[in-house]
């Protein structure tokens, strides 16, 4: 059995090599010539996965180490009795993460003694964003969330108790933080395709703060642009944008934070994302998953932060996840990377995201706590740092 498979999906050989030959291939330059004699196919999101693609090909099974899935066919791959598994949920965590750092930066930056001060808006409730709800609202800040979709789901399954928690998209954009997390789609009730367009990026203040770890064709980049040089426009963080890899240069000049596509590449989060495909392709050969990603888990470089009674909350905090992780390094990387590579900022762009060092989750690092408050072995927990009292 042959799988083909991209090169940058992690432990490759240590989940897949029991089952077939692995043949390794770049995501973004992945041919019809690649996958010719292939059995199996995994792909992350850089890959376009379609009839394009897979005609003539043997492809019998087709797994995404990702959480989305609008860079494959699904309704063509069902049509050729192709399977298709993909990772849902699997980086959800470190996304999560990501935000939370964000909004830790963005309250030291507005002088806050408390996040709690803040309002944040969430658009797309699915495993990310209903995931950053709960732990926003375990945190003590007041969130709105826009998720038509899901709110009319469960209606329809008499959830409607939880269907009245949702607010209206206009709502949720007059938060002080707005984050997106929808899909991308642009059919439907519901499309996300160029959803924060020009009149709404026009009713975003100077005073509120966008962020977008989700899709990049979600906003309409012309208009951001645009309004990013007008006066009393909003701070932005991106993490995705349009045509990716070739993104616009001068609206990453623009944005107050900017990273390559990397929200979700935590260690954690890719490796159960390759465990997850790992899980479906065993099951569609009829073969026991032995494996599992706890099984390859190297020891985290930091394991370890000690705090006293004389900590205060949101410092502590500040620190715990920063030593963790902090999405400024990243932006100086990224943005001295374009700089040096202004010629050619695909490759500088995929080399980024190629060469990520190791990012561990927060509950790698286990929190030691002498004499400390409840509210802070609280808000740690809600963070999701392991705690030692």
């Amino acid at each position: 059995m042959l799988i083909v498979a991209d090169e940058n999906i992690p432990l490759l050989d240590s989940f897949f090599e029991d089952i077939g030959e692995i043949r390794q291939v770049s995501g973004r330059e992945l041919s019809a010539a690649d996958v010719k004699d292939a059995d199996v196919l995994l792909v992350r999101s850089v890959s376009r996965v379609d009839q394009a693609l897979l005609a003539g090909s043997r492809v019998k099974f087709v797994g995404t180490a990702t959480i989305g899935t609008d860079h494959v066919d699904v309704a063509w791959l069902a049509s050729q009795g192709i399977h298709f598994a993909s990772a849902p949920g699997c980086n959800a965590n470190s996304v999560v993460e990501y935000v939370l750092s964000i909004l830790s930066l963005h309250a030291e930056r507005l002088d806050l003694k408390d996040w709690n001060t803040l309002s944040v808006g969430i658009v797309g409730a699915g495993n990310v964003g209903g995931a950053l709800w709960r732990i926003l609202c375990r945190l003590g800040i007041r969130v709105k969330a826009y998720d038509p979709v899901r709110e009319a789901l469960e209606a329809e399954t008499g959830a409607p108790e939880k269907a009245e928690t949702f607010s209206s998209l206009e709502a949720v954009l007059a938060c002080d933080v707005v984050t997106l997390h929808t899909p991308l789609t642009r059919a439907g009730d519901f499309p996300t395709h160029g959803m924060i367009g020009r009149e709404r990026l026009a009713a975003l203040t100077e005073n509120q703060l966008l962020i977008n770890s989700g899709r990049g064709d979600v906003i309409d980049e012309a208009a951001l642009l645009d309004r990013l040089a007008s006066a009393g426009a909003p701070s932005v963080v991106l993490d995705v944008w349009e045509r990716e890899p070739d993104i616009n240069a001068d609206l990453l000049r623009q944005v107050w934070l900017g990273t390559p596509h990397i929200a979700g590449y935590s260690l954690e989060g890719k490796i159960q994302g390759t465990e997850m495909i790992y899980q479906a392709l065993c099951t569609f050969l009829g073969l026991p998953a032995r494996k599992q990603s706890g099984q390859f888990m190297p020891e985290p470089p930091l394991s370890k932060l000690s705090f006293t009674r004389a900590a205060q909350a949101r410092e502590a905090a500040d620190v715990a996840m920063r030593s963790c992780y902090d999405p400024r390094r990243d932006d100086a990387r990224f943005r001295h990377k374009m700089k040096v590579a202004s010629e050619h900022p695909g490759q500088a762009f995929d080399q980024f995201r190629r060469d990520y060092p190791v990012r561990r989750e927060f509950s790698s690092t286990k929190i030691q706590l002498k004499g400390t408050s409840r509210s802070l072995q609280d808000k740690f927990k809600a963070l999701g740092f392991r705690l030692k009292l």
